[in-house]
Parts: structure tokens; sequence; C-alpha cells
């Protein structure tokens, strides 16, 4: 069957842009699996472990067809500990606090199920949030932007006004790293910009 278009298994409005962006035809299916992390389990191996959990989800699902399952799963990480989505606004607050001022750590996994197996690629950026009022934290609570972001922010948002250096992957931080994306939808035949060049 050709491979025209892959299974996104994402929920996430900004993972659909960043493969638009790149030119990839996908459908979305979403994958329900717990996300909380394991005893001692270290960050890497909570976000590849979650992104293959997705992948294999949607392809086990779609008994008897081939097509390709693209999965990500996006953590902050602060003085090693996993900053998850906020559930509500005082904790979003309060992990925007942590942030001031400060480093953290983004990583993101990318998982790709298709017919010779699964395969997995690791994305780590560095983020350095300048010093933030706690006005300006509050304020930016109340966009509403935090509550669906891990670490409680989108750096594509308004929160890229906090944002004073990024070492690594911008699009990882945002939640799809492309270039380890295209990498892997390479390696079993899908290409990159089939949209752009069917226009």
């Amino acid at each position: 069957m050709k491979k025209d278009f892959v299974y996104l298994a994402s929920a996430s409005p900004r993972r659909s842009e960043l493969l638009r962006q790149i030119g990839v035809p996908f459908q979305v299916k979403v994958a329900a699996i717990a996300e909380e992390p394991l005893a001692r389990e270290l960050p890497e191996a909570y976000v590849v472990r979650l992104a293959a959990a997705k992948a294999e989800t949607i392809w086990a699902a779609a008994v008897g067809e081939v097509r390709p399952v693209l999965a990500a799963d996006t953590a902050v990480v602060l003085d090693g500990e996993l900053l998850g989505k906020p559930a509500s606004e005082a904790e979003a607050a309060t992990m925007l606090e942590r942030l001031s001022g400060r480093s953290h750590r983004v990583l993101t996994a990318v998982a790709l199920r298709h017919a010779a197996g699964l395969e997995t690629r690791l994305s780590e950026s560095e983020v350095r949030f300048r010093a933030t009022t706690a006005a300006e934290r509050q304020a930016y609570c109340r966009t509403g932007e935090p509550f669906d972001k891990a670490g409680g922010y989108g750096i594509q948002g308004h929160a890229a006004v906090f944002v004073e250096e990024l070492k690594g992957s911008y699009s990882g931080v945002v939640g799809l790293p492309l270039y380890e994306t295209a990498a892997l939808l390479a390696r079993c035949g899908i290409d990159f910009w089939l949209t752009a060049r069917a226009a």
C-alpha cells in the first residue's frame, strides 16, 4: 500500500501545525494512555516510553492497515523534576515562578511505528527564562495558555517574551522536533514536502 500519509497519534494542534509545515499528509488518531512516570524513571526514559506507547497503541488499533504511526511526548525538566501540565492557575503560576531567571531542559521524544518495527529519537533543548514578575506571570496565566502545556508555558505563544535564550530545537520545545521527525519518516519511505509538490 502506498504510504501517502501517516497517522499522528496526538490531539495537539501544535504538532499538527509542525507536521503541516514540512508538508507531510496525516490523519489524527488520539491514543489514550496513562502518563504517570514510573518509580525512579529518568525523564529521558519517560518521554521515550510515552511516545512509543502512543505509537504502538494506534498501530495495534489499526488492524490490517500498514500506515506508519507518528507520536511524540514532551517534558519540561527543572532540577531533575518533571513539570507536567498545570491543573490550575495557581499551579501554573508556581511553575512559572520556579522557571523565572533560570534555565531548564525540554525533552521531546518522537516515535514512529511502521511495518518493520518501532524507532525513536530524542531531542533535548535548554531554555532560559528571564526574570519575570508576579504580575507578568498572573497575566500570562489569565491567557489560558499554560493549561495544556508541559511546564505551564508555550514558547510559540505569549510566553515567548519570557525566553531569554534557547539552545537546541525550537520545534522540539514546541512539541515535535522536525529534524528528528524528518529523519524517521525518511527511513521508512515517507517523504516530506509531499503537499508542496502536489500543489
